[in-house]
């Protein structure tokens, strides 16, 4: 009787928060306060959308076939990583992508049960959104109509996922996890799920940086080592058994950081002749590029402290004057900023921006990248004041580059006006964090007090 009370209760509420939600259906799409309640109606969309995509749309193989061979290899003893090959040529991910799909290998008859590999991989969907939304949450920085744009007009995100099967998805669905975990102030944790993810492609690292100097500014360099510590522990035990038998043919195949990307598979650099694409300068140059702009964002965007960032080092407690600890539950004051952005809204902002550099400056896109950074994608229109760039044109930039990475084969027009996009991206996160001029600078509202205050 009671279980019947509570449900019949919850019941209620849920149909109270509807009704009210149809009353003020403005303020539904615009608000984010009301995220939660859209992200629910989503995800159950999307659970219909993933399943009819996986009856009536033919699948594709790719690279399924070639990652049960890879794995294959290690299930029937063979320990040396440059005997483990597919169709597709040889192994080129870390130990976690082995163990990983090796848990699919025996769940799917081998890899030979393709449907039930759709169903599994459209969970992870499912789950991966449900992570997304969770940061969204909590930063409370985006538009619940901005959801519908990366939820349902999205033909490649849910090729990449129940059509493709790709391993990106998999890192990234245990690298949103770990920002999850971050925003929870279980910073040991997220390290250790980091670290997995990293374990599974090597795309991750593009956090990296960020993720370094969140450590840095919450932990000190002395209080960051650990953390450290542990992402480079699970990568050893990890790699362990392939490490005794072969260890510089694991890392050489595992983390090869010079690999070439085929031209006939790019995204982002069609527009280039293919002797510029495989020139060794053209990829120093865009490492230069990288390195620049990661460090122009950590001293002039992600450091807000007026103290010179070497102090990053130092133990938070002995700072002058004492950094503010980085907490969800502290509302920072960007006074340097032209928007203020609650702890959570950092971390995800330095995290997601140390990203999408990276991707800005890749050697190469191939399809099924776009997982590597669509699902911040409008977190990083929207974390800065709509003024800068109106709705409408955040939007406009949202489909044209869905319709560059729909395109194929990619072509020069495609690769430009992507290149666009992430110029234009990159220029409203640059001026719409720019410092403001110390004596125009606001003092906090009487409302941001009060919900500072109501924090601590």
């Amino acid at each position: 009787l009671r279980a019947e009370t509570r449900s019949g209760m919850a019941a209620g509420r849920g149909a109270a928060a509807l009704r009210r939600a149809w009353r003020e259906r403005r303020a539904a799409l615009l608000e984010p306060r009301y995220t939660p309640l859209v992200a629910a109606c989503l995800c159950l969309a999307e659970g219909g959308v993933n399943l009819w995509v996986i009856r009536r749309v033919p699948y594709t193989e790719i690279d399924w076939k070639a990652y049960m061979q890879e794995v294959e290899g290690f299930a029937n003893g063979t320990l040396d990583y440059t005997q483990l090959k597919g169709d597709t040529g040889p192994l080129v991910y870390p130990a976690g992508f082995v163990y990983i799909f090796l848990g699919l290998y025996h769940a799917t008859g081998r890899g030979s049960d393709i449907r039930l590999a759709q169903y599994l991989f459209a969970g992870l969907y499912l789950l991966n959104l449900l992570l997304v939304f969770r940061i969204y949450c909590r930063t409370s920085k985006v538009p619940p109509y901005v959801f519908f744009f990366m939820c349902c007009a999205s033909y490649r995100i849910h090729s990449i996922f129940v059509l493709r099967l790709f391993n990106d998805p998999v890192a990234m669905a245990i690298l949103f996890l770990a920002i999850n975990l971050f925003l929870e102030e279980r910073w040991s944790w997220g390290c250790l799920l980091f670290s997995l993810a990293v374990s599974v492609k090597m795309n991750i690292l593009l956090f990296a940086p960020g993720l370094l100097f969140l450590l840095l500014q919450r932990f000190g360099l002395l209080g960051c080592i650990p953390k450290l510590c542990i992402c480079a522990l699970l990568q050893v035990v990890l790699g362990l058994p392939f490490l005794l038998v072969n260890p510089v043919g694991y890392l050489t195949r595992s983390f090869d950081l010079g690999r070439q990307f085929q031209f006939k598979w790019t995204v982002n650099w069609r527009f280039l002749p293919e002797e510029v694409f495989q020139n060794r300068v053209f990829h120093a140059a865009l490492l230069l590029a990288h390195l620049a702009g990661l460090g122009l964002f950590a001293l002039h965007r992600w450091h807000s402290s007026k103290e010179n960032i070497l102090t990053l080092l130092k133990d938070p407690a002995k700072r002058k004057p004492a950094s503010p600890r980085l907490t969800v539950n502290n509302i920072l004051w960007q006074a340097s900023c032209v928007c203020p952005l609650n702890a959570s809204a950092w971390i995800v902002f330095i995290l997601f921006s140390s990203n999408f550099l990276g991707v800005c400056c890749s050697r190469s896109l191939h399809y099924q990248f776009y997982v590597w950074y669509f699902h911040t994608l409008p977190y990083l229109l929207w974390c800065t004041p709509t003024t800068k760039l109106a709705h409408m044109p955040k939007v406009l930039l949202l489909g044209v580059i869905e319709l560059c990475w729909n395109t194929y084969p990619s072509t020069v027009c495609s690769s430009l006006s992507l290149h666009i996009c992430h110029g234009l991206i990159l220029l409203q996160l640059w001026y719409g964090t720019a410092p403001t001029p110390a004596s125009h600078t606001p003092p906090p509202s009487r409302k941001l007090t009060a919900m500072s205050k109501k924090a601590q």
